[in-house]
């Protein structure tokens, strides 16, 4: 994958060792060893700060938006596919916790690429489509808002307004978020508490309701499922724990970043799992394979029906309202900040277009207006399935470039990193086989966005490089 890279585009940043780059000085607006921003407070962000953080975009982005989704791939396993995902994400997640503790720095991804692969197109392309991926993810959440909303508010025509309302969030959490860290830290601490004990709460009560029969009803014996719908659905469900990757993107503010980093992306993902797992269960003893696939975006309401009646979707409403409220606001704290590290970078370009405020604001303002131009398009499925494609390439190659280049430079057991490659390589492809055969457009779109963001950045780099390889922005 660091053939991608091509030439190294500044005079002053040459090739060392495996492929590494030394930035002198940090001359992009990134400043000492920790890989700040100018913009970033410092220690403002504690080790709960910062697994709230996670858990905002998991739990916001998971069990409410992909339930459906993943029980329609995976059939009467779909618990197990949430369960499998996990341990995939532990694997994972490994090699994001290492370079954290090496690399801790606002931009996250970015700047672990740019470790590995030196500053050029490869590093460009991965981690533009990781930030892709992440507005994927706010888009997502932000439609699974409008639809759970809709469940207690009866407007119409829905095609309407589950976007409508999902472009309100979006706006809310700008503002959020242009509130400073403080204000995110508190509303993400608040939240937090609220969407995890409401809902151990309500797995733990709605245990006691399931019915054991639904947990076996003849889908394994669907064409879908021997066709590969388990991986796939293992694929999707890996969406649902790819949040942790925002608190990687909040290095450069945690307190004592090279421990608290790592530990905040265990435990999130410890929280997020246990959580998950439990209420997989809960839906599928509550409600038949084929309740579930109908009511999809809001799978999680309509299992409260049966045991807590009216009282219990109202229950999940709110607490569903809260995650998919909190998943946004981290979602954009994240993708903004890695967006103006690439920015810093020089690995993509940047236009004011007379905007006051700093560079992160403006990139705030960018990843506002995607989300909301991808909430409006694209539907649930279309959008969980381009963040899923997306999402395991970018990881794939972080795993890679640990591989290939960066293992002098951090302790990692290769055997571990070998198995993650492994484990994404199987879950993608049967992902892509299974939708090779049911939404070929979407395929058709993942690749075309691909194929868009590897032209316009080696375009991008072509016009803006020297004879010589110096870049002149």
């Amino acid at each position: 994958m660091g053939e991608i890279g091509g030439r190294q585009h500044r005079k002053q940043h040459e090739t060392q060792g495996q492929g590494a780059i030394a930035v002198n000085s940090m001359d992009h607006g990134m400043q000492g060893s920790e890989g700040r921003a100018p913009e970033d407070e410092a220690n403002s962000l504690s080790l709960f700060g910062a697994v709230s953080l996670g858990t905002g975009v998991m739990i916001g982005a998971g069990i409410f938006a992909l339930t459906g989704q993943v029980a329609a791939l995976a059939g009467d396993s779909f618990p197990i596919a949430f369960l499998f995902a996990a341990v995939i994400v532990a694997f994972s997640a490994y090699s994001y916790v290492k370079l954290s503790n090496a690399f801790p720095s606002s931009g996250g991804v970015a700047m672990f690429l740019k470790e590995a692969y030196g500053l050029g197109t490869a590093t460009g392309v991965f981690a533009l489509l990781m930030y892709v991926s992440m507005v994927i993810s706010e888009s997502l959440v932000a439609r699974t808002f409008g639809a759970y909303v809709l469940q207690i508010i009866n407007l119409e025509p829905t095609s309407f307004w589950i976007p409508a309302l999902g472009v309100a969030l979006l706006a809310v959490a700008f503002m959020v978020n242009i509130a400073g860290n403080r204000a995110i830290q508190a509303s993400q601490g608040v939240m937090a508490a609220i969407k995890v004990g409401g809902l151990a709460v309500f797995a733990i009560a709605g245990l006691w309701f399931i019915n054991a029969a639904n947990f076996t009803n003849g889908s394994q014996g669907t064409e879908t499922f021997k066709s590969g719908g388990f991986l796939a659905g293992v694929a999707l469900a890996i969406l649902a724990y790819k949040g942790f990757t925002t608190i990687t993107n909040s290095g450069g503010e945690i307190v004592d970043p090279h421990r608290n980093t790592g530990r905040a992306i265990i435990i999130s993902i410890a929280i997020s799992a246990v959580l998950y797992i439990a209420l997989a269960v809960m839906v599928a003893g509550n409600l038949t394979l084929t309740e579930i696939i109908d009511a999809e975006n809001f799978a999680l309401a309509e299992a409260a029906r049966p045991a807590f009646g009216n009282a219990g979707v109202w229950f999940t409403v709110v607490l569903a309202v809260v995650a998919t409220a909190s998943g946004v606001m981290a979602s954009v704290f994240a993708a903004s900040r890695m967006l103006a590290m690439l920015t810093r970078m020089k690995e993509v370009p940047h236009r004011h277009f007379r905007m006051p405020g700093t560079l992160r604001t403006h990139a705030m303002v960018y990843t506002v207006a995607f989300a909301i131009v991808l909430t409006i398009l694209f539907d649930l499925r279309r959008i969980a399935a381009l963040g899923a494609i997306f999402y395991l390439i970018m990881d794939i190659a972080i795993h890679w470039g640990i591989l290939r280049h960066l293992r002098s430079r951090i302790d990692v057991r290769p055997t571990i990193v070998v198995t993650a490659i492994v484990l994404d390589v199987i879950v993608l492809a049967a992902f892509l086989w299974v939708k090779a055969s049911e939404d070929t457009l979407i395929l058709i779109v993942a690749a075309a966005g691909i194929a868009l963001i590897v032209a316009g950045e080696r375009l991008f780099m072509w016009s803006h490089t020297d004879s010589d390889g110096t870049m002149d922005m």
